[in-house]
């Protein structure tokens, strides 16, 4: 791939996490994981086809800017989601722990 094959996939990435906090600003657990799928997608294309020599001038400097951008959704994506996470997490414990009791000592009931 040439630097601008480059550099526009990685400005489709930019959009695209763009895109994903945008949905986890709403709650839009379903499109995130759409578009996390998608990202995936273009950063694998962006490791298999990005060439090792180092780019140089402005397009380095755009290069730069664009993974700032991107790391900066990321890191704002992450503020959102982790705590739902955590709170899932813990539903999900609590569900399986009362299943548990309920197998437990529901058994022991039908007498």
């Amino acid at each position: 791939m040439n630097n601008q094959e480059i550099i526009s996939l990685y400005e489709t990435v930019a959009v695209i996490t763009n895109q994903m906090l945008a949905a986890a600003r709403i709650g839009d657990w379903e499109q995130l994981v759409v578009l996390e799928s998608r990202c995936t997608s273009h950063v694998e294309t962006i490791k298999n086809g990005e060439s090792p020599v180092p780019l140089s001038g402005a397009v380095r400097e755009r290069k730069v800017k664009i993974i700032q951008t991107i790391l900066a959704h990321d890191r704002e994506i992450r503020t959102i989601t982790e705590p739902w996470m955590a709170q899932l997490s813990a539903s999900m414990n609590s569900n399986n722990t009362e299943r548990k009791l309920s197998r437990a000592y529901g058994a022991n009931q039908s007498g």
